[in-house]
């Protein structure tokens, strides 16, 4: 098999040096060039074809955002992030996502070298899958103003979207879980929800300092209130609860209500918060009364929680795999007979409703 061609663009001969060391170590992968800028890179991408991009977000001359911008637009191609493990570095990341990078490899503030070499296995199987994953051209403009449509729609109808009523009561909940590609997933399905939607539950395998902004750039996108679950919490219609970066979360029933509990555990699939782990709790406390959902995502993580939640009785999805940045997730839940159906992302939303009104 040809090797995965790699270029690394990063203003940091360490972190250029590093990272050409950490993937020419793997023998799937080759490095072709390095770039120091923005400018370097396009000319660079040009001349050496290659499979794969590692780009930086801050730069001089052009910064990565810009950048990324442009290549989506013009030259569609998967590209992993390198981004800093702060407040800032997790907006900038996160928009980095919706512009359309597959993934990203999130780096210390200090010690960057031995950061890097901590994560050297996790950053090659990163590379890996960009390399084969889904890339799609990009308007940044276009899908904001998608959004803005589809949020101005959803608002001016009555209560919120939906109809006699409905979705009053927390009897019928949806958990969702997702890995790589998820967080633009999981905003395509929130925002073509209503405001007093079923409560919603989110496992996204995303890291500890990622977790409070993820959420709090779902809550624009979406006329639900999104938060990062808190310890205790109680589940609403109307309100989405995602798992925070560094703590598994559950549900777990209090009386007639059903409320967030998080778990300090050891991680499950490699995974903290584990989708599994999610998944679990809802077939044991909810049952046949909670849907499930598990999208776009490398690895195997939620299948068999999956599984568990159709056994239990539940309605159970998974994102197909022509919607999908990365089939294995759903893939994996597919295999394992774990789904009642499989859907294009842009369906997902409307089944929910669909569902959540039969019940």
């Amino acid at each position: 098999m040809a090797k995965i061609k790699a270029l690394i663009v990063d203003d940091s001969a360490l972190v250029r040096k590093m990272l050409t060391e950490i993937l020419t170590s793997d023998p799937e992968i080759e490095v072709v060039g390095t770039a120091v800028d923005p400018y370097a890179a396009r000319d660079k991408v040009k001349q050496l074809n290659p499979d794969v991009l590692t780009l930086d977000v801050e730069m001089p001359r052009m910064d990565g955002l810009t950048f990324l911008s442009n290549l989506m637009r013009l030259r569609p191609m998967p590209v992993v992030m390198i981004s800093s493990l702060t407040e800032k570095g997790a907006d900038v990341t996160l928009r980095a996502l919706e512009l359309g990078a597959i993934d990203f490899v999130a780096k210390p503030k200090i010690d960057v070298a031995e950061g890097l070499t901590d994560y050297a296995g996790e950053i090659c199987e990163k590379i890996k899958v960009a390399a084969h994953a889904r890339v799609r051209s990009h308007d940044p403009s276009r899908s904001s103003e998608a959004l803005k449509k589809n949020l101005e729609r959803i608002a001016g109808t009555p209560s919120g979207g939906a109809s006699g009523g409905l979705f009053k009561t927390t009897d019928k909940l949806i958990a969702i879980g997702a890995s790589t590609g998820g967080t633009e997933a999981i905003r395509e399905v929130l925002a073509s929800l209503p405001a007093n939607a079923p409560g919603i539950v989110i496992a996204q395998h995303i890291p500890g300092a990622f977790s409070a902004p993820f959420a709090q750039r779902m809550n624009e996108s979406t006329v639900m209130t999104v938060a990062e679950a808190s310890h205790g919490q109680e589940i609403r219609s109307g309100h989405v609860y995602i798992a925070p970066g560094t703590q598994h979360l559950v549900v777990k029933r209090s009386g007639a209500r059903f409320v967030c509990e998080l778990d300090d555990g050891p991680p499950v699939n490699r995974h903290k918060p584990s989708v599994d782990v999610l998944f679990d709790s809802v077939a044991d406390q909810i049952g046949q009364n909670a849907i499930g959902v598990i999208l776009t995502g490398m690895g195997e993580d939620g299948a068999r929680g999956l599984k568990k939640l159709k056994s239990a009785g539940c309605v159970t999805i998974a994102q197909d795999e022509a919607s999908s940045i990365v089939w294995g997730m759903p893939g994996a839940a597919v295999k394992l007979d774990a789904v009642t159906g499989v859907l294009p992302l842009d369906r997902i939303a409307g089944k929910l409703l669909t569902l959540a009104e039969a019940s």
